[in-house]
């Protein structure tokens, strides 16, 4: 793919200005707001604002309005159609590694994330006993699980990981079927009540442990099955999430997402620290194949006032029977 003359003038000219350049590495780290992007770089608003403009308007940036906030992030995809798309990750690896303000930019991106973690364990911890309940107030867990199972291998016996575990409601659903399955969590009360569930259940093939979702402890594909319920929407970088999730299925598993098609509802960033508005199938289909995954087609499951999605990709030959995926 070859840039015209026009386009490649058109980037460099935007680029060439020391806030957008450090606007493009902090881009290239992750999907930010306006507000992180001013706190970081410690300018007024309207100045980041006719910044992050002119980088959209060469293509270097895509500009994702969700609810009240907008996040913008590296341009994405556009190796075929001749745009900067193509152009900008160049551009964002020449920049020097050891600048004294690039990384004092670096710094400011991980006290914004910390913050944010902070935020989420928080409520994690204040709402782990009622986390069911409140998760059940957007459609009916039954119909969401039924439909989680028509996902799973066609056997039993299969090794399963659970990102983002929560109370192990997952675990407990696919233990019960003969599965042998982890859990992750980064949140200690979480996992207390995860185990207490384990315990009730009288499970003795699936547990839980402390993890990371950006960096899982396992260095080899180990699982026929990954499941990330009802959690990409917390996350900063879904993409990242997706990616590592693939890293560690076997050749024929599975990863299945269940989060919410896009919605409107601001009110559940501040009362549910939600990082997400839900995710278009676009943006998931792209992640899928980005991480390697042959997307299957997605289940779609209208509720009141929210919409869940089942969103699933497999990984090379597959085990799973039915002519599900959509390749294309």
């Amino acid at each position: 793919m070859s840039l015209s003359l026009t386009t490649l003038l058109d980037a460099l000219r935007a680029a060439a200005e020391p806030t957008r350049l450090r606007l493009l590495a902090l881009c290239a780290q992750g999907e930010l707001t306006v507000s992180e992007l001013v706190q970081i770089l410690g300018q007024s608003q309207p100045r980041v604002s006719r910044h992050l403009k002119l980088l959209c308007d060469a293509g270097l940036l895509d500009r994702l309005p969700e609810g009240s906030w907008v996040f913008y992030r590296l341009a994405a995809g556009a190796q075929a159609d001749g745009s900067a798309g193509a152009l900008v990750r160049k551009l964002a690896d020449l920049l020097p590694a050891d600048d004294a303000q690039l990384q004092r930019d670096r710094d400011g991106l991980n006290a914004v994330r910390a913050t944010r973690a902070a935020r989420a364990a928080a409520y994690f911890d204040a709402n782990a006993a009622s986390w069911d309940r409140i998760r059940s107030l957007h459609v009916h867990d039954r119909e969401v699980e039924q439909r989680l199972l028509d996902l799973m291998p066609p056997r039993a016996g299969f090794d399963v990981l659970d990102i983002g575990t929560g109370t192990g409601r997952m675990l407990e659903l696919l233990g019960a079927r003969g599965a042998r399955g982890v859990g992750i969590d980064q949140s200690h009360e979480m996992l207390r009540v995860a185990r207490a569930n384990i315990a009730k259940a009288g499970l003795a093939n699936v547990y839980v442990r402390q993890g990371d979702m950006y960096r899982l402890a396992w260095d080899a594909p180990e699982f026929d099955v990954v499941t990330i319920h009802q959690v990409l929407h917390f996350a900063d970088d879904p993409a990242a999430v997706v990616a590592e999730a693939a890293r560690v299925l076997r050749p024929g598993g599975r990863l299945v997402i269940v989060d919410f098609a896009p919605h409107t509802y601001d009110s559940l960033r501040s009362e549910n620290a939600h990082r997400r508005l839900g995710f278009a199938d676009a943006d998931m289909r792209a992640w899928l194949l980005a991480a390697g995954l042959v997307p299957v087609a997605p289940v779609k499951l209208p509720g009141e006032p929210l919409t869940v999605c089942l969103w699933a990709g497999d990984k090379a030959a597959s085990l799973y029977a039915a002519p599900t995926s959509l390749a294309s």
